[in-house]
């Protein structure tokens, strides 16, 4: 999704540090986000507990700093990975890519169901993009985040 088709517009810093900050507390950026709590830390990586429409799930968070975010399902009915990406699109301008790879119980590979909710999910996961830069957006015009 391209990042700056709506003003104020963001800079890579701005991005990232928005990234950061949703690792850290998703609930601001993803309305499927009631609770998060980090339990674990170390160098470029996280562990935390969260609730996602009402299920308790746990992830893995690593960094690839100003890049990308890697959230790994430790604990959940649908394990698998997710990605969030600072990417350059075709045009040249910047762009947030959000991939999901998961595995999910009781859906059958190639499946009405699973194709279902690969379908839901990828509304799903386009949704939390726009989400996730509005809330950057606000937070970069109420100066709460200050990044160059």
């Amino acid at each position: 999704m391209p990042v700056n088709t709506e003003k104020p517009s963001l800079n890579q810093a701005q991005i990232w540090q928005g990234l950061l900050l949703k690792a850290e507390n998703p609930v601001p950026f993803l309305d499927a986000m009631s609770a998060c709590t980090v339990i674990d830390r170390g160098d470029n990586w996280l562990l935390r507990n969260f609730t996602l429409r009402g299920e308790e799930m746990q992830e893995r968070v690593t960094f690839e700093p100003k890049n990308r975010v890697t959230f790994e399902r430790t604990k959940s009915s649908a394990m698998g990975t997710i990605l969030n990406e600072i990417v350059t699109l075709d045009d040249g301008d910047m762009g947030l890519r959000f991939t999901f790879t998961l595995d999910v119980d009781g859906l059958v590979d190639g499946s009405r169901e699973e194709t279902e909710f690969a379908e839901r999910m990828s509304r799903s996961y386009f949704q939390g993009v726009g989400s996730t830069l509005a809330e950057i957006r606000r937070q970069v015009e109420s100066g709460e985040m200050n990044t160059p």
